[in-house]
């Protein structure tokens, strides 16, 4: 007797093909979208912050630079791991503890530097 896997349940994807009748030529999740939306916006703010105006060369740019980080997340998302898990794991890597790297300072040798005794104050013509 073989036991089934619940695999194939997974395999269906929450997939948006388009409007009825015009649908698009890509398969792309509803947090691909969503994703894809919120890097266009900071690569338009990003954009805007250095100085680079809004015209149609710089948001065709920003689409195509969207399209491509997008791809990039979505390929490493899935139903085991989801967008949220994926920022998240991302998140704690930048911020996680490292461990301290012992700082030794340069060695110092007095053979380069020249030294004398020091005079008494009233011998230095000082105050």
């Amino acid at each position: 007797m073989r036991v089934r896997t619940d695999d194939e349940i997974y395999r269906i994807d929450a997939v948006w093909l388009g409007p009825p009748r015009a649908t698009f030529p890509w398969r792309a999740t509803y947090s691909s979208y969503l994703v894809g939306f919120l890097i266009f916006v900071f690569v338009l703010f990003v954009q805007r912050r250095i100085g680079i105006s809004f015209n149609i060369l710089p948001t065709a740019w920003a689409l195509v630079i969207t399209v491509a980080l997008t791809r990039v997340i979505a390929r490493r998302v899935n139903y085991e791991k989801g967008v949220v898990h994926l920022f998240q794991h991302f998140w704690h890597e930048v911020t996680g503890p490292r461990p301290r790297t012992a700082h030794r300072g340069a060695g110092l040798r007095t053979r380069h530097v020249r030294v004398r005794r020091m005079l008494p104050s009233s011998r230095r013509g000082g105050r």
